[in-house]
């Protein structure tokens, strides 16, 4: 049985890919051109981890989707009824302008969760540069240990994927709803900074509100 679907196999969703494999559960990796080409990450992570279409990645239970922003659309309606962990950042450089985005009317993680319908939707790892995914991961309880702050609306979809956090070696913050993600956007002081819990949580509270 597959425990986690994996849309996108790049240095996010890899890199989370590799620990989830590492903490025991079993892995269904997807990307945009097909399992073919999944076949050199497959061989490293071993029996755990299998390539598949994103169809099959969306019909796991928990679901990361780490790609562009600009494809949100593309990620199976399949989701519905699934645990979304979601990555993903706006770049406008890259994703083109969103005008919502732009007027902040709504978060990254909203406009999402609203194409997603039917999925929990909960925002982590999209703070944090994708090489220290494998450098910063460390047993529960080790001092000092890095948190990754998480957003999302469904209590109970953030504390099984505040579970999951902790067994691929990472504390939690809990930043809020997901129209609080904006804490931990780009930009924000806890973007792509190693931090405890104390210090994530006193960065996320002074964080710019708008």
């Amino acid at each position: 049985m597959t425990d986690i679907g994996f849309i996108g196999a790049g240095h996010i969703g890899g890199g989370l890919a590799r620990r989830a494999v590492a903490a025991g559960y079993d892995v269904v990796i997807s990307n945009s051109r097909g399992p073919e080409t999944l076949r050199d990450l497959v061989a490293e992570l071993g029996e755990h981890a299998r390539a598949g279409t994103a169809e099959e990645a969306a019909a796991a239970p928990v679901v990361v989707v780490s790609i562009p922003l600009k494809a949100y659309a593309q990620v199976p309606a399949a989701v519905a009824g699934k645990i979304v962990i979601e990555t993903n950042n706006y770049y406008p450089q890259r994703d083109g302008r969103i005008p919502e985005l732009d007027a902040r009317t709504v978060t990254s993680s909203e406009l999402q969760a609203r194409h997603w319908r039917g999925a929990s939707v909960v925002k982590a790892f999209n703070a944090i540069p994708a090489a220290e995914i494998a450098t910063d991961a460390s047993p529960t309880g080790t001092p000092n240990r890095r948190a990754i702050p998480i957003a999302g609306d469904d209590g109970a979809a953030k504390a099984e994927v505040a579970a999951l956090i902790d067994r691929l070696g990472f504390d939690v913050v809990d930043v809020g709803p997901l129209a609080e993600s904006r804490r931990i956007e780009p930009g924000t002081p806890s973007y792509g900074v190693r931090e405890n819990t104390a210090q994530a949580e006193a960065s996320i509270a002074g964080a710019r509100r708008d």
